[in-house]
């Protein structure tokens, strides 16, 4: 037992929590909790999901909020609030993970990736929530971050 509380998940406050959850199920090649999954029937009401990575720790939850202002980052009209970052390895890889992201509904906010030491996409999710994809291209493969 840990003396400390651990993070269990962060909470995704989300419209659409079907389409939010599964959105970063592609991405991050991750699996619903047991029992979480998707109705045969294709009814769903589902008002919280939770991902876990492939090696069975449990990771993001997604939780249904009907008055959920999006962000309009980079004015500051209505504030990022929070933000997810995902680390590209293989700086190779960068260009093509956020073309898979847009590919599966995000959105392109902005791009650095003319930076050398630290290359990056700023995207948002489906339900309008940023999220970074970045690398470092002298930094070894799974490397400590």
């Amino acid at each position: 037992m840990t003396r400390f509380p651990r993070l269990a998940n962060v909470v995704v406050d989300t419209r659409d929590v079907r389409r939010t959850a599964e959105f970063y199920r592609l991405l991050l090649d991750l699996a619903y909790r047991k029992g979480d999954e998707p109705p045969a029937d294709g009814t769903d009401t589902a008002d919280w999901l939770v991902l876990y990575t492939r090696d069975g720790h449990r990771l993001l939850a997604f939780q249904q909020a009907d008055d959920l202002r999006e962000t309009t980052w980079p004015s500051p009209d209505v504030p990022m609030q929070l933000h997810l970052c995902f680390y590209v390895d293989d700086p190779d890889r960068l260009d093509g993970e956020a073309q898979r992201a847009q590919d599966l509904g995000a959105t392109l906010r902005r791009h650095r990736t003319d930076d050398p030491d630290e290359p990056l996409y700023v995207l948002a999710d489906p339900a309008g929530h940023p999220f970074c994809l970045y690398t470092h291209p002298g930094v070894p493969p799974d490397s400590p971050l």
